[in-house]
């Protein structure tokens, strides 16, 4: 059973061109760098990509102090959502804050999904979210509902697994 979670938050970092942008996006680059880099040895140069840019990055931060304690990446194209870049430092894992953060990222979906439906056309029932999850936690993005597609293959040099979930939008 997971401790007593510290006091926290959960905020999405501003759009493009929104201030505050910058420093809020570079402390979630700080949390991915330490667990994908230095804590698994990821490649530094594959850490920071094209769809940082656009991407909606939420920061979950101690409070009062907004140490940045952890991240989660979600990309929108024009068929999917998908879940990337979730980290969250070793010393606060036993928190459970990775579900947190992927259920913010879910609420987020879903009201973007319900937004992004035109005026007078009727919302889809549900909106896909696909995640390329590391193997060892796969079990992980289970207990929300997503299942494995397709194959095992390499991403960066470790295995993973496509996982899908299909979020209804009508609760």
């Amino acid at each position: 059973m997971a401790s007593t979670q510290p006091a926290h938050e959960i905020i999405i970092v501003p759009a493009v061109g929104e201030p505050g942008r910058e420093e809020l996006r570079q402390q979630c680059y700080d949390v991915r760098i330490d667990v994908f880099h230095r804590e698994q040895g990821f490649p530094l140069d594959t850490e920071i990509d094209d769809f940082d840019e656009t991407a909606t990055h939420f920061l979950l931060r101690l409070t009062p102090s907004l140490t940045p304690i952890g991240t989660i990446r979600c990309v929108a194209t024009r068929d999917y959502y998908k879940l990337t870049r979730l980290a969250v430092l070793k010393d606060y894992r036993q928190y459970r804050f990775g579900r947190a953060l992927v259920q913010s990222l879910h609420d987020f979906v879903k009201a973007d999904a319900r937004a992004r439906t035109p005026p007078g056309s009727r919302v889809a029932d549900t909106a896909k979210v696909v995640s390329h999850s590391q193997i060892p936690v796969k079990g992980f993005y289970g207990k929300f509902g997503y299942e494995a597609e397709g194959e095992e293959f390499d991403e960066d040099g470790a295995p993973h697994q496509k996982m899908v979930i299909h979020l209804s939008l009508s609760d």
